[in-house]
């Protein structure tokens, strides 16, 4: 099932639709929170720090949208007010956890060195999942003049991408071959998560 065959039912109703867009909020925030626990409390850079507060910023935003749904939505993360709640929380978790194994293996990498260097690969495979899915939400939008839009969201992360590709060329001269295995993990991932907001949609 393609995301954006999912899309417009999910816009169609404003339940389901502030639901998702909590969900993308709970997404926002929890890679916001993984890029801050990746921190070196020293070494932290100028990039780190600005990315970490626009990513916190696209989950407040994300949620203030909801309120065009309707009043009252899903007033918090749990359960009952995500779309595939268990798998919307498991997806990033695995992510990191499956590239931090891949970084071990890899590259023998451990502590501050791993934190890092996963922080860079995780940040970056989301970052080319973010410039695929927030256009097609918000095509989605326009089709049917929804008040709700992620434009400020889709110009910040086309910035986030070139940011990370900078960071990684600094990081590795193989840094395409190490991107592209986040990429291929995490497309593994997001395939099985689209399956599952289909189940939960069915």
């Amino acid at each position: 099932m393609e995301l954006n065959n999912i899309l417009p039912t999910i816009i169609a109703q404003p339940q389901l639709h502030a639901r998702w867009l909590n969900t993308l909020s709970l997404m926002e925030n929890t890679g916001a929170r993984k890029i801050s626990a990746s921190e070196d409390p020293v070494t932290v850079t100028y990039i780190i720090l600005k990315h970490a507060a626009e990513e916190h910023r696209h989950a407040f935003y994300l949620k203030k949208q909801i309120e065009k749904a309707g009043e009252g939505l899903c007033p918090t993360y749990a359960g009952e007010y995500l779309l595939a709640p268990a798998y919307s929380k498991y997806y990033l978790n695995q992510l990191d956890v499956d590239v931090c194994r891949y970084l071990k293996k890899e590259l023998k990498l451990t502590g501050s060195e791993l934190r890092f260097a996963a922080y860079l690969l995780v940040t970056y495979a989301i970052e080319v999942r973010a410039d695929e899915l927030y256009p097609v939400y918000q095509e989605a939008l326009d089709n049917v003049g929804s008040k709700v839009n992620v434009k400020s969201i889709i110009l910040e992360e086309e910035g986030h991408l070139e940011e990370m590709i900078n960071q990684l060329k600094k990081f590795s001269p193989d840094w395409e071959l190490h991107a592209q295995k986040a990429v291929d993990i995490e497309t593994c991932l997001f395939g099985q998560w689209v399956e599952a907001l289909s189940t939960s949609l069915a």
